[in-house]
């Protein structure tokens, strides 16, 4: 449930009413808005007498949640959930929209570099990149691990973007947190709820990419345990779902984008690499999320794609990323974003 203060509530009295929570074992979480605060209680709303929270002073009213997620929710929480990131990076900020973009492994210095400052001139705001890297055969390259990260830190230090990258174990929790600016939890990982928990407490900014066989519920529910650890900088990532279609990698479910920003809070982005699987495909998927209201994009590019170690077949060249960009910018100004 969440319990509503009226807008003149004063500290004191909001302090009571979250006392008196966790008192009857509550988990409470507070939400702070222009107009009004929000209490979130979880837990067995048996245990307390609603009639006697409703009286406490400063109470307006208590209102039941009805979704299974409830900190995600828009019930909870009105107001769009701004994500930050070093370098005055917002994603879910209004009108600016967010460009992540790299290669989809960190294979060396010099080839990493080169996709840096490649994407940072076309415009992105954030580097992507992948460490340690989960894949279907055993025998596949996995990422360099933690020199992959000192190498995407000093990329960072010569473009100044700050990087995403994928944590997979959470015995890797602590040392990808000591380097990135942004947390993973790639796809397969999306039910790994340990992780989720784990990445929780880091108080880094989150991107949670969408499970392929999971619904749009699963999916807030998973992003559930991370703010249900305090943690409340997530942002949600649509990589395509799985279905019977095989023309493509995935089946990137743009009808999500809309669905998700009636039902929660957090921005999300899309991921047209992933979704397709084809990188002459990749720009009319990017266009398409950008059309439906996605707050950013996800996008490999890598200097030499039929190199490349990993996903090359979806890699935009650094010269066809610059080209998207151009038109990306004509389909945000058309429905009032700006890149």
């Amino acid at each position: 449930m969440i319990i509503i203060m009226r807008p003149d509530a004063t500290a004191a009295q909001i302090g009571v009413v979250t006392d008196k929570l966790k008192k009857h074992g509550f988990g409470v979480h507070l939400s702070q808005g222009a107009e009004r605060t929000v209490i979130g209680a979880i837990g067995d709303k048996s245990a307390i007498q609603l009639e006697a929270l409703q009286m406490l002073p400063g109470v307006s009213e208590i209102v039941p949640i009805r979704k299974p997620y409830k900190l995600v929710s828009r019930e909870f929480q009105k107001e769009d959930t701004i994500v930050a990131l070093p370098g005055g990076v917002k994603i879910g900020a209004g009108e600016k929209l967010v460009i992540m973009a790299g290669p989809c492994s960190v294979e060396g210095e010099q080839a990493f570099l080169e996709a840096a400052r490649a994407v940072k001139a076309a415009g992105a705001n954030v580097l992507r990149g992948g460490a340690f890297k989960p894949r279907t055969s055993p025998y596949a390259f996995q990422g360099l691990g933690e020199k992959g990260l000192q190498i995407m830190a000093q990329a960072r230090e010569e473009t100044g973007l700050p990087f995403v990258t994928e944590v997979m174990d959470t015995r890797d929790v602590e040392l990808v947190a000591k380097y990135a600016d942004m947390l993973q939890i790639g796809a397969r990982n999306m039910a790994n709820f340990n992780l989720l928990r784990e990445v929780g407490k880091t108080k880094k900014p989150i991107l949670l990419k969408r499970g392929p066989g999971s619904t749009v519920q699963e999916w807030l529910m998973s992003a559930e345990y991370i703010l249900s650890e305090g943690n409340k900088q997530v942002v949600l990532g649509e990589r395509g779902i799985r279905t019977f279609e095989t023309a493509t990698r995935n089946t990137v479910d743009i009808n999500a984008v809309p669905v998700v920003k009636k039902l929660t809070h957090l921005p999300i982005i899309v991921d047209p690499s992933h979704g397709t699987g084809e990188w002459d495909l990749v720009p009319a998927i990017a266009r398409a999320g950008i059309a439906a209201g996605a707050d950013g994009l996800m996008i490999e590019v890598h200097p030499k794609p039929d190199e490349a170690m990993s996903d090359g077949a979806q890699s935009l060249k650094p010269e066809t990323f610059q080209e998207l960009m151009v038109s990306l910018r004509g389909v945000a100004r058309a429905v009032g974003r700006q890149l």
